[in-house]
């Protein structure tokens, strides 16, 4: 997965990656998670093509396939009966038809319909390699969330739901215009959740899966990364590899840049210092837009060298948050240290270790970071953190 802030530049090193993984032998999807589709603009396909081909995966070289899911294509695949009857809500409310269906068409409906697909590919073993282009932070977090969020329904609040509306619909029907869900409605619910099955270990193996965190030597960017960095390994996933994008190059000697350079430069080592021990790669800024295949393949080669680029980097995130006994709890691996060496502070929302001249800055979850730390200790090859709680 290949996530960050908008704007930062997934979509094309998500494009260089696939290419770099089709051409060393192989088989590899790269999917859009973006509602705003750009992967088929990057790599020049025909607007024709993509129509005909609408939603479904397209081979664009040897072993390579891209796949932008069209949420129109979905709802008659997936979400007919649902759709259909959110859309009557909408409708009998006195909102327009025309607007009643695109307000029908639910958050959470692309996400769902992308790990449908995901799952099935893995299931079949369809392709070796799967790249998913993510949509911005925000809405990867909730593509992430909705296999949890999802099974919560089914398990707590689906049987039961069904149930009361099957015996409360001839009543409602004498006395309100407004429809209950009929049965096809939860039924398909049920298939769609009976097909999401095994997609939420398969994104937490991280043998199986991790995240490349895209950013950009900038402030505001690299603290939207932090967040995402926080935020997926509360849900378990492996972050595998930061990329900073977008580095201006050495040989640029110009008055009106030297700023820049020192400003990104700064940010640079901070990026190092933040997110160690994860391995960082850096790509400069190229001097003309990355479009098609030569391009991408260029970019590759200065992202990755000589690497194969499906190598798992790290498979293991540098820390965990939990909660134990009613207190909040942070385990970080630092191996090879003793307590002597350790010096833990808090700043705000982040939680600040110290080792010599080094520093890990780990921004913190808001319920924890209301709590200040009562304590650490070093277990083995993990220091732990422990902070107030209920």
């Amino acid at each position: 997965m290949f996530a960050g802030k908008g704007g930062v530049g997934k979509t094309s090193i998500a494009a260089a990656t696939a290419i770099n993984s089709a051409r060393i032998g192989h088989k590899t999807l790269v999917m859009s998670l973006d509602a705003a589709h750009s992967l088929s603009d990057i790599f020049e396909l025909n607007k024709g093509l993509m129509d005909k081909n609408r939603g479904e995966p397209i081979e664009v070289d040897r072993n390579l396939w891209i796949q932008e899911i069209d949420v129109q294509e979905e709802i008659q695949r997936n979400w007919k009966d649902v759709y259909l009857y959110i859309a009557s809500l909408f409708n009998i409310s006195g909102i327009d038809e025309v607007l009643a269906e695109e307000l029908a068409i639910m958050p959470g409906m692309e996400e769902v319909s992308s790990l449908l697909y995901i799952n099935r590919y893995v299931n079949e073993r369809v392709f070796d390699v799967i790249i998913l282009d993510c949509a911005p932070t925000g809405e990867s977090l909730r593509f992430i969330s909705i296999p949890t969020t999802l099974e919560w329904y089914m398990k707590k609040v689906f049987k039961v739901e069904r149930l009361f509306t099957k015996y409360a619909r001839p009543v409602v029907e004498r006395l309100s215009s407004v429809p209950l869900p009929d049965d096809a409605y939860f039924e398909s619910l049920r298939y769609l959740f009976e097909r999401l099955q095994g997609v939420e270990d398969l994104l937490t193996n991280p043998h199986t899966t991790s995240v490349r965190l895209v950013t950009n030597p900038e402030k505001i960017v690299i603290k939207e990364t932090q967040r995402a960095f926080m935020y997926f390994c509360l849900y378990g996933l492996c972050i595998d590899a930061i990329i900073i994008n977008r580095i201006l190059p050495e040989e640029i000697s110009d008055a009106h840049f030297d700023r820049w350079k020192g400003t990104q430069s700064r940010y640079i080592d901070l990026i190092e210092e933040y997110f160690s021990p994860v391995p960082v790669f850096k790509v400069e800024l190229f001097g003309n837009e990355i479009v098609g295949g030569d391009d991408l393949a260029q970019l590759s080669k200065v992202l990755y060298d000589n690497l194969d680029p499906t190598t798992k980097f790290s498979t293991e995130n540098p820390y965990k948050f939990m909660k134990k006994n009613g207190q909040y709890v942070v385990n970080i691996k630092l191996p090879f240290i003793t307590k002597e060496d350790v010096e833990v502070s808090k700043s705000e929302n982040e939680l600040i270790v110290r080792i010599g001249s080094f520093k890990r800055h780990i921004l913190l979850p808001r319920k924890v970071a209301h709590y200040d730390p009562l304590g650490a200790k070093l277990e083995g090859q993990y220091l732990i953190v422990t902070f107030g709680g209920e």
